[in-house]
């Protein structure tokens, strides 16, 4: 599956939160879809193009299991998501370094002013 198509597929926050309900493990076309409807307001055959969309796309997959059909997620097409992901993860990375080397310094700067700040009070105390 092509990246793109990936992101096309997971567009859709509807598609992202049957993802994320299937991340908590294997349910049943009926549970998802009275989640869904409960969330989102939509109808039965809504819920169920969602699911269609995600089944042929590959995120997820389908068992028979009686009359009832258990849908899990398929890491495959996630995997590809993030290997393409990993061109820019640098990006974020480096802002994320960045942004916990400032909060140390503030936390230092707090502690630094605080230690002053009680020295002073200590001494006019006195």
């Amino acid at each position: 599956m092509r990246a793109v198509h990936a992101f096309d597929v997971l567009g859709d926050p509807v598609r992202r939160r049957i993802l994320e309900l299937l991340a908590e493990g294997e349910r049943s076309s009926g549970e998802v879809t009275a989640s869904i409807r409960e969330e989102f307001g939509i109808s039965q055959p809504a819920v169920s193009q969602h699911l269609r969309v995600l089944r042929e796309s590959g995120f997820t997959t389908v068992r028979a299991e009686g009359t009832r059909r258990l849908y899990a997620v398929d890491t495959g097409p996630l995997q590809e998501v993030d290997a393409w992901l990993e061109r820019f993860r640098g990006f974020w990375e480096q802002r994320l370094d960045a942004l916990g080397t400032e909060l140390a310094r503030g936390k230092r700067a707090r502690r630094r002013s605080g230690q002053r700040d009680s020295k002073s009070r200590e001494s006019s105390d006195e």
